[in-house]
């Protein structure tokens, strides 16, 4: 099947425009030995620790013999980086959360690459010139450190009357932790278009002194300078696996939690634009997405072949039941614009 790339709305310079015009159109075949000519991928946002990430650019060095460079940043700073940096860009693939895809459209910032596989993934996880396109799903979990909580909470409901600290990250730019929001939000009655109760809620934990601002990671949670984390449930189960799998409890919230997904979005000035058409081509696949599986993260495409391996690491699908997607993806767009000064206005100065 032909791999189709669409350039990005008008203002590409010349320049860029002829080094990838002939990707309109490409077959496989032709886009790997482009690819494999370029030599390199460089990405932003997505580390080793991060879905596995590590073995798909293993993989993609073995079978394509394209080597790979990651520089680790929040969705929000991917983008700015794809801006600020222009024709001399230093990232030619990024992995961003869905809501920062149409983001990257709106601004000009990305080709579009619609891959062998396309028409498999959902409309929802897509733009439809395949200018970003979701490659697997999180939904967000709490991770527990049992050395330093006693009763690993269950519910959000758990959390707020509990007396342990909550870590969430950085609000004001992290997707995770943005999610956070909104799936508190949903457990206390509100939604895409009402984040107050979640906002609410963690502005008690600020002014209890249980909240924590700081991205967990594997040395601080090593450590045990976390208690409570929240994340999405394919780096809370890394995470925990990496330290120790009997000292960290991960589990949904079973009143209420989010889920999403992460899309790759291909910069409009790459260096390397081949490699990345080619990355992303590679992710996709039965391999790529057993990869992330393996990284427990849930694949997009329904149909990918998953190894028993990859299915054992993810968590039991009866913990998912109340799980909801974003239900208006245009309303949490807005909120998303209004979310870090709010935070910063009501949570972040009463954090002590």
């Amino acid at each position: 099947m032909a791999a189709t790339v669409l350039l990005g709305a008008c203002g590409n310079s010349n320049e860029t425009s002829s080094k990838t015009s002939d990707l309109s159109s490409m077959k496989i075949e032709d886009l790997t030995k482009a690819a494999k000519k370029e030599g390199q991928v460089n990405s932003l946002g997505m580390p080793d620790t991060w879905a596995n990430w590590k073995e798909t650019w293993a993989d993609i060095n073995k079978k394509y013999g394209i080597k790979h460079k990651d520089t680790d940043m929040s969705s929000a700073e991917e983008l700015a980086k794809f801006e600020s940096e222009k024709k001399n860009a230093t990232g030619d693939i990024g992995d961003v959360g869905v809501a920062f895809g149409p983001l990257a459209v709106e601004k000009d910032l990305v080709l579009g690459y619609k891959t062998s596989y396309f028409d498999e993934i959902p409309d929802w996880a897509k733009d439809k010139d395949g200018k970003w396109v979701i490659g697997y799903t999180g939904t967000m979990s709490f991770m527990t450190d049992k050395k330093a909580v006693k009763n690993a909470p269950k519910t959000w409901e758990d959390i707020k009357n509990g007396d342990f600290k909550v870590s969430i990250g950085d609000v004001e730019k992290a997707n995770q932790a943005q999610f956070a929001v909104l799936a508190a939000a949903y457990a206390f009655g509100g939604d895409e278009k009402n984040l107050q109760p979640g906002i609410d809620f963690f502005k008690k934990l600020a002014k209890e002194g249980r909240l924590i601002t700081t991205d967990p990671d594997i040395a601080s949670i090593e450590k045990g300078e976390h208690q409570v984390m929240l994340l999405w449930d394919f780096n809370a189960l890394n995470y925990r696996d990496q330290v120790d799998k009997n000292r960290f409890e991960v589990t949904i919230p079973s009143d209420k939690s989010v889920m999403s997904g992460y899309a790759t979005v291909i910069n409009k000035n790459a260096k390397n634009p081949h490699a990345a058409a080619l990355a992303r081509e590679f992710i996709l696949s039965d391999e790529g997405q057993d990869n992330l599986a393996k990284g427990y993260a849930r694949p997009i495409r329904k149909d990918a072949k998953i190894s028993d391996e990859a299915k054992k690491k993810l968590l039991p699908d009866d913990m998912y039941k109340n799980v909801t997607p974003v239900k208006d993806s245009k309303a949490w767009d807005a909120a998303l614009k209004e979310l870090p000064q709010k935070w910063q206005e009501e949570v972040g100065s009463s954090i002590k």
